[in-house]
């Protein structure tokens, strides 16, 4: 028997639940009397209309799925991603009278929708908003929920349940999709009563966008949205939303302001940059979430220290910039890893030195004073222990700090810690090599491309060989390292940025994981240009067979179709298959020419690997390949 407790609120990312944040949620009045025409009064006019022409705020009685699609709009919310089923085919059903104003992305599956909704976000800055059904839809958009979490993305998903009568019943299609969600978000909403939607909705996107953010899900019981439901409401933009009695009584135990760092603090760090010789500087995905690459940009540079990026640090940082030395960590660079043992002093921007960062948390950094700036106070000593630690948003952090430090040189340091990456010269190799695939991704695509990747060596060799200058312009999964996230947070990024180049690069492994979403790329005429790393096997599965388990492939050559040049045909796309550099300079010529959605098949050696790399839990210099 499956038993939906009740769930009235937020909880923080332990699942504990945050006070005041919901009144307990009730069982259901009866209602329905006359409902009036969407988006409108009985007059006629919607309470926008009437608070312009009568100058007061007025509230009037809309339906309970109305008054879903106007607190979207309150929110600025334009796009959402999803899939209909049962149980949410009443905000379906609403959501049909406002698709002047609210653009909805079909997708081939929930999977794809969350990833959508996922790049959306990161892409532009913006809350993604990904709807879908009960039972398999909602269970579907777990591993969505799960990326978004552990990469602090703020994503509000909506699901509908069955209705109050069924619940707990194995009724078709039924789960306790606020259950399963808990740990991997940021809040849970059971939604019971219909009064509570628009506190409920101004609540869950806060949550998400405020602080550390993250994925919040929203669950309606199926009579809360019956069109003969109708509840009290008013219309009150986003940026008023901070003064309603439901966000008031949330900020009560929920702080929904950035933690103001401790000045002291950013005082200490003053003077221990003042005592070091040999800074390195760390750009975490922190950085890339609280746009805040400004602000590092002037750090690096007033104090005249290397930097390595983290995966999600990527576009934090400047990838051509002359202090940046790439990558730290498993496949980071020598320069960037050996820099980390050497400095004396090591600053963290914005990231959690997770294990593929700090591989043996023992002797990371060992020379160095380690100071952690994030704006999750739980992240704070968690996986390595600091020296001294700043609570608060990277943006503000660093503004206070940059107001705080003098010029500093430090060039002899700088320019040891250069030499430690030799110059790549040019490959002139007949056969295609990953390098050169992605110098021609990087010397022909706009300078503000945005690349979207799955997970693995595609996934490294794109961070390693193309520049990312601005936050959102890479997407990926680092945390939850999800195989078939890219082509779905391409199609987000498309639609949130339709003026912009996306390119999806992924393996033939991950393909096959989202390949079926070629079918919203054609009907939707983005024109994503998807580049697959062709290599026959799971590549770096297969790497660390290699390196580690003494050659021994156990399932990972995939031998097997289908034909992708045929298979972007079937879906009405254009395929290019490419042996050579010089066909793959003809395909993505063609391809950024093509406006429309292509595939580009490229060819590798089975045996091409990602360097360099250092195994797991080993010392961040001892490197199994250089």
């Amino acid at each position: 028997m499956i038993d939906l407790p009740l769930r009235s609120g937020p909880k923080d990312r332990r699942g504990v639940p945050l006070a005041g944040a919901a009144q307990p949620l009730a069982a259901l009045l009866p209602y329905g009397c006359g409902v009036p025409l969407a988006g409108t009064s009985r007059l006629g006019m919607t309470s926008a209309d009437i608070e312009n022409i009568f100058g007061v705020e007025i509230s009037m009685k809309i339906r309970a799925t109305q008054a879903i699609m106007e607190c979207l709009l309150e929110q600025e919310v334009d796009t959402v991603f999803g899939y209909p089923g049962g149980t949410i085919l009443n905000v379906y059903d609403e959501l049909y009278n406002y698709k002047d104003k609210i653009h909805h992305v079909l997708t081939a599956h929930e999977q794809g929708a969350s990833h959508a909704a996922d790049g959306y976000a990161r892409s532009t800055g913006k809350v993604g908003v990904c709807f879908a059904t009960s039972g398999p839809g909602a269970t579907n958009l777990t591993t969505g929920i799960a990326t978004a979490y552990m990469d602090s993305s703020p994503v509000v998903f909506i699901t509908c349940n069955v209705s109050e009568p069924l619940l707990g019943k194995d009724s078709f299609q039924e789960v306790d999709i606020t259950g399963i969600a808990m740990p991997i978000t940021k809040a849970t909403y059971l939604v019971r009563d219909p009064q509570t939607i628009p506190d409920v909705m101004r609540q869950a996107f806060a949550v998400a966008a405020t602080g550390r953010p993250g994925p919040v899900l929203i669950d309606f019981l199926k009579n809360v949205t019956a069109p003969s439901v109708e509840i009290d409401y008013e219309f009150i933009p986003w940026k008023q939303n901070r003064a309603c009695s439901s966000i008031q009584a949330l900020a009560t135990s929920h702080d929904l302001k950035p933690p103001e760092p401790d000045q002291g603090d950013v005082d200490k760090l003053a003077e221990m940059i003042a005592q070091s010789k040999r800074p390195l500087l760390l750009c975490g995905g922190g950085v890339v979430r609280g746009r805040a690459d400004k602000e590092f940009k002037e750090l690096a540079e007033k104090l005249d220290a290397p930097v390595a990026i983290t995966v999600m640090g990527g576009g934090g940082f400047p990838g051509d910039h002359p202090l940046t030395t790439g990558m730290i960590g498993m496949h980071g660079s020598r320069a960037s890893n050996v820099a980390c043992n050497e400095c004396d002093l090591l600053i963290a921007v914005g990231c959690r030195f997770s294990d593929r960062v700090a591989l043996d948390p023992a002797s990371f950094a060992s020379q160095a004073k380690i100071v952690q700036i994030d704006i999750d106070r739980s992240e704070i000593d968690k996986n390595v222990l600091t020296d001294h630690h700043i609570v608060g948003d990277a943006k503000r952090v660093l503004e206070l700090l940059n107001g705080r430090i003098p010029q500093y040189h430090h060039r002899e340091w700088t320019e040891y810690v250069r030499t430690l990456n030799p110059a790549q010269e040019p490959e002139s190799n007949a056969r295609l090599t990953p390098q050169q695939v992605l110098e021609t991704i990087r010397r022909l695509a706009p300078q503000n491309t945005i690349v979207s990747t799955d997970v693995g060596q595609h996934q490294m060799w794109s961070i390693q060989h193309f520049h990312f200058d601005y936050p959102g312009q890479l997407l990926t999964s680092g945390g939850f390292g999800t195989m078939g996230f890219g082509l779905g947070a391409a199609i987000g990024a498309q639609a949130g940025n339709p003026d912009k180049v996306v390119v999806h690069t992924t393996g033939d492994g991950c393909f096959r994981m989202n390949c079926h979403e070629l079918c919203t790329v054609e009907h939707y005429h983005l024109p994503i240009i998807t580049v697959i790393f062709n290599n026959g096997t799971l590549g770096m599965v297969r790497q660390w067979q290699h390196l580690i388990y003494h050659e021994r492939y156990s399932e990972t050559t995939l031998d097997r179709g289908p034909d992708f040049v045929k298979l972007a045909e079937a879906y009405g796309l254009k395929g290019f298959r490419v042996t050579t550099p010089e066909e793959m300079e003809r395909a993505f010529r063609a391809a950024l020419d093509a406006k429309c959605g292509c595939v580009i098949d490229c060819r590798l050696d089975m045996d091409e690997m990602v360097r360099p790399m250092v195994a797991g839990g080993a010392h961040i210099t001892d490197f199994l390949l250089n």
